[in-house]
């Protein structure tokens, strides 16, 4: 590990102001401390959002959860709001990882890294979430652009995800016995503004399935995308899975996933 300049502002706009050049921000340290480790990523300065008591905590309302970027994975899988709201989200937290990431890592870390087998990218687009930046608002068809990359401009900082509260979601996926990753996950919800399907990694980056919408906007029951085939075009190849094989569990996946959101 490289030697580096360890920073713990109290305010967004202190971490903001620190946030430049070879700068890093440190959101959970999940990805970024194994990445220094490896030498893989050498980073000037670490910006640790840890004390900012603005970026964590949950709110709940009639129509929204709006969760804090610094909530940790345990902090939203336990919520009774979220729990309340939107069941899919808490039980989907509560499979990221194991006990000690899911007590480490964040929301607003996840999403920022945008690791093309990550969970919580799923439910952002599968809900249709807004991302909320100290300087802007992004919806989710608008966040994730490719492999490890979001429309997030240098020194952004995420401060909030606002998820609207669907009719009925839920969320499955094949996961990597090892890392608890998602070979294939697929997230469905039906929401006022229609049903979305959003799989996670499958590809190199989280995508919407515009089929399965399309047949589960006619009728909402998994007889409805077990016909649906995903192209292999573009999915991942690696020692895991083929991506024949990834294309397949979409399927399979988006089928249970519509057969928890009826129960």
């Amino acid at each position: 590990m490289h030697a580096f300049k360890y920073h713990r502002p109290s305010s967004v706009n202190d971490a903001a102001a620190l946030a430049k050049g070879e700068a890093r921000l440190l959101a959970g340290g999940q990805t970024l401390v194994q990445a220094m480790k490896l030498r893989l990523s050498s980073p000037s300065d670490i910006i640790d959002l840890g004390s900012i008591r603005d970026l964590a905590g949950i709110k709940a309302s009639g129509s929204e959860v709006t969760v804090g970027a610094m909530s940790r994975h345990a902090d939203v899988a336990n919520s009774a709001d979220v729990k309340r709201s939107i069941p899919a989200l808490a039980a989907l937290a509560g499979t990221i990882g194991d006990r000690q990431v899911r007590a480490m890592g964040t929301l607003g870390g996840s999403l920022a890294n945008n690791d093309p087998a990550a969970d919580y990218s799923a439910a952002v687009l599968g809900l249709g979430a807004t991302v909320v930046t100290d300087r802007r608002k992004i919806s989710a068809d608008e966040f994730f652009k490719g492999l490890y990359e979001t429309a997030l401009q240098p020194g952004e900082i995420i401060t909030a995800v606002s998820f609207p509260v669907p009719k009925r979601a839920a969320y499955m996926k094949f996961k990597n016995q090892a890392s608890r990753f998602a070979i294939v996950g697929v997230f469905v919800a039906e929401t006022s503004g229609g049903v979305r399907v959003a799989v996670t990694g499958a590809g190199p980056c989280v995508f919407r399935q515009k089929d399965m919408e399309k047949a589960l906007a006619t009728r909402f029951a998994p007889d409805s995308v077990a016909g649906v085939k995903q192209k292999a075009d573009g999915l991942n190849t690696d020692l895991h899975a083929s991506a024949e094989y990834r294309a397949h569990l979409v399927t399979v996946m988006a089928r249970r996933a519509v057969e928890a959101a009826l129960k």
